[in-house]
């Protein structure tokens, strides 16, 4: 007869959540969102690319709940641009020239094998960019895989007051406090009406082009970028709701250990997926870390000539 003691069995009880919380727990269904969309009346000649910036490695049973533990994922580190008649815009900015300096910041078990590849910066040089077009970085959140590409690009960083006082607190934001000590920040505010199911609101443009939302929860002001383009396609960029797109297909949210690791508030994060999954029908999703999410955007160098 074995006698289990109360150790061992607080081992096997932790044992036991753990697994529980790596296993397929589909969120429940929302309905669809079934109202109009929003007003919008992007410039004929408004378009997006992406600009991959480089990948890293993590395995699918960490990225979402019912992933498998032997597949490896890349996840991406790419960046948007927007061109807008009114002044360019870039979501987020992808790895940096300094990247393993910014990865070393990071504890030892948040470091994975990665890819880096061309900066921001390197790849709209390549096509002799002109950098006044920039408006500015319009960052989804301040975590060092969305920010590291900063540090070379002189252009003012957008955010907003919820992810300035994370800015000014988190470890987490150690790499974003560095690559923009010498940076102009632009001060935006959630000044426009509730949007698609979100509290608030930022029209970057007026004309409903690109619409910044609150959706905290990853970090205190992280958001989700709304785009419409002229021949009627619409994308949200939702940052980090989900890392990858089985987060929205199968409703399959962070592991519970990986939420309470990543996410500042999670149940909040669970809210902000699940208004991104009512619109799911409707618009194109784009979690910032999934490679095949960016299939629909074309490659700003790819074929692209000087004097662009």
């Amino acid at each position: 007869m074995y006698i289990l003691t109360g150790v061992v069995l607080a081992g096997i009880a932790a044992a036991l959540i753990v697994f529980r919380s790596f296993r397929p727990a589909p969120l429940p269904a929302p309905a669809p969102w079934t109202g109009p969309l929003p007003d919008a009346s992007p410039p004929a000649d408004m378009a997006i690319y992406k600009l991959p910036t480089g990948t890293y490695e993590n395995r699918a049973f960490l990225a979402y709940r019912g992933g498998a533990f032997r597949e490896l994922r890349k996840f991406a580190a790419t960046a948007v641009l927007v061109r807008h008649p009114a002044g360019d815009l870039l979501i987020d900015a992808g790895f940096g020239a300094n990247v393993e300096a910014h990865i070393a910041t990071m504890p030892s078990y948040r470091r994975t094998p990665h890819k880096p590849g061309d900066t921001v910066r390197d790849q709209l040089a390549a096509t002799n960019y002109d950098m006044a077009r920039l408006r500015g970085v319009v960052i989804t959140h301040a975590h060092w895989d969305h920010v590291s590409g900063l540090a070379e690009l002189d252009a003012p960083v957008w955010m907003n007051p919820a992810e300035g006082r994370y800015v000014d607190r988190a470890k987490d934001a150690m790499v974003f406090r560095e690559v923009t000590s010498r940076r102009e920040i632009h001060h935006y505010t959630f000044d426009g009406p509730p949007y698609l199911g979100f509290p608030g609101s930022h029209d970057v443009y007026g004309d409903g082009s690109v619409v910044i939302v609150e959706a905290g929860g990853h970090t205190d002001g992280s958001v989700v970028v709304f785009v419409s383009l002229p021949d009627g396609r619409r994308f949200a960029f939702i940052g980090d709701l989900t890392w990858q797109m089985e987060g929205v297909t199968l409703r399959a949210e962070r592991p519970k250990m990986l939420r309470i690791l990543a996410d500042v508030h999670p149940t909040q994060v669970r809210d902000g997926l699940l208004r991104i999954i009512a619109l799911a029908g409707r618009m194109h999703v784009v979690p910032a870390h999934d490679v095949r999410a960016y299939d629909p955007i074309p490659d700003w160098t790819a074929g692209r000539h000087s004097g662009v």
